[in-house]
Parts: structure tokens; sequence; C-alpha cells
């Protein structure tokens, strides 16, 4: 039998008895979340649900007050090897403001081992999503920008070197209409086409509904909900919750 350390072989993440207090409240408790590899995850629910905090532990952001978090099979605590494979952007925190747009995938680029030529290859894929703003002027530095050109900037960021696992904190948030249509495409094609795992967190149950395959409800930390097969029925049964 497999331990409960070790990763299935088709799971991406894996979380185990996983827990985080704040001034001795606890704001989150997760006895267990497997995450499959190409999985396109959504997990929602109410500000102060745990969300974010989930997130951060996940990218060794936050000291779990409990439990493990393993990104194919390493311990995201105890090794830096799972960076290689994840891209992430949870928010303005993962900028760099004295950066113009450019030199900042060029930086996020580096770190991966890409070349400027490959860099400037993977960002065709966004050519409508940054719509001649974001690069359109190369001396405008990022702290400059609007917060929506911000958030356009962190995720593309997160994804320019086609990681295996992407975690998106809230990626509609800041964005225009037409951007959040662009967006849902972008992270449906990014999963189809790549085979990456993909885990967001949104307050917009319609666009959560319309792309992702599996749906995690949060509420004060814990999962009381893991759909993992979403109808029009799902998007109903969420809306109706989120109404009491």
């Amino acid at each position: 039998m497999t331990e409960w350390n070790v990763l299935e072989r088709n799971n991406m993440l894996e979380i185990k008895d996983l827990s985080k207090s704040f001034d001795n409240v606890e704001v989150l408790n997760i006895s267990r979340l497997d995450i499959g590899k190409g999985e396109l995850v959504g997990v929602v629910g109410n500000n102060g649900a745990g969300k974010t905090t989930l997130f951060r532990l996940c990218l060794d952001l936050l000291k779990a007050g409990d439990g493990n978090v393993f990104i194919e099979n390493k311990d995201v605590n105890r090794s830096e090897e799972w960076k290689k494979q994840t891209g992430a952007f949870i928010d303005e925190r993962f900028l760099i403001d004295f950066l113009t747009p450019e030199e900042y995938f060029y930086f996020i680029g580096k770190l991966y081992g890409f070349s400027k030529t490959a860099v400037d290859e993977n960002l065709a894929d966004f050519n409508k999503f940054m719509a001649d703003v974001i690069l359109g002027n190369r001396n405008k530095y990022i702290e400059k920008l609007s917060k929506g050109n911000k958030q356009k900037i962190g995720i593309i960021g997160a994804m320019i070197a086609h990681p295996e696992l992407l975690i998106l904190d809230e990626p509609f948030n800041f964005l225009d209409p037409s951007s959040q249509i662009e967006m849902k495409r972008i992270l449906q094609k990014f999963n189809t086409e790549y085979g990456a795992t993909v885990l967001l967190s949104s307050h917009n149950i319609q666009y959560v509904a319309d792309i992702c395959s599996r749906i995690i409800l949060l509420e004060r930390g814990e999962i009381i909900r893991d759909e993992r097969a979403v109808t029009s029925e799902t998007k109903i049964e969420l809306e109706n919750y989120f109404r009491m």
C-alpha cells in the first residue's frame, strides 16, 4: 500500500492534515486533498474561507501549524525542486515594481532557464490578452501601471515558462470584461494544450463553473464540498449556497 506522504502516480499535489492558525484562531484545517495531473480546479468560498491561506501554504509562503503539502512528491517545506515546475500569482507582491513588463518577463524566464528568444515566443500566446497596453510602452515601470495591467503581468509571468502546476488567486480580479473572457480562454488552452494542472480561486461562480472540471467549496477553512463532475446544476447549487 502507498504511504500517505508519497504521491499517487497521477497526483500533482497532495495535502495531508494541513492546518493554520492566526492568533490562536484556526483558519484552515484540511485533512486530505489530492489534485490530479491535468485537472483544472476552482476553489470557491466567501471572504475569510481560507482560499488565499491555502494557496500560500501550497507555495511555502506561510508556515503551517501542522501537516504537509507535496508537489510531485516533493515536500514544499523541505525542497526547492518543486519550484521548477510551478508557476503562481497571488498578489502584487509577486511583481518587481522597478522593472518594465518586458524586463520582468525576461527575469522570470531566466529563473526557469529560458532564453529571451524562448520568452518572446511564449509571449505570443498572450498577444490579445496584453492588447499592446503592456508592451506598447517599453519604458513604463510596473509600479506605474493600473491594477488590471499589473494583474495581467503577474498572470503572464506565472505562465511564461509553461509550468506543470499553475496556482492563481482571483485571476479575474481587476480585469475588464473583455480581458476576463480572454483569461478564460487562456486558462482552458493552458490546461488542454499543455496538460498543465491549474488551481485557481475566484468569487466569480460563473467563470469557475464554465472552465473548471472540479470545484472545491471552502467554508471557515474546511472543505465542505468537492464537486468532481461540474454541470449546469453545480452552478445553480453554488449560487443558492451563496445566497443563504
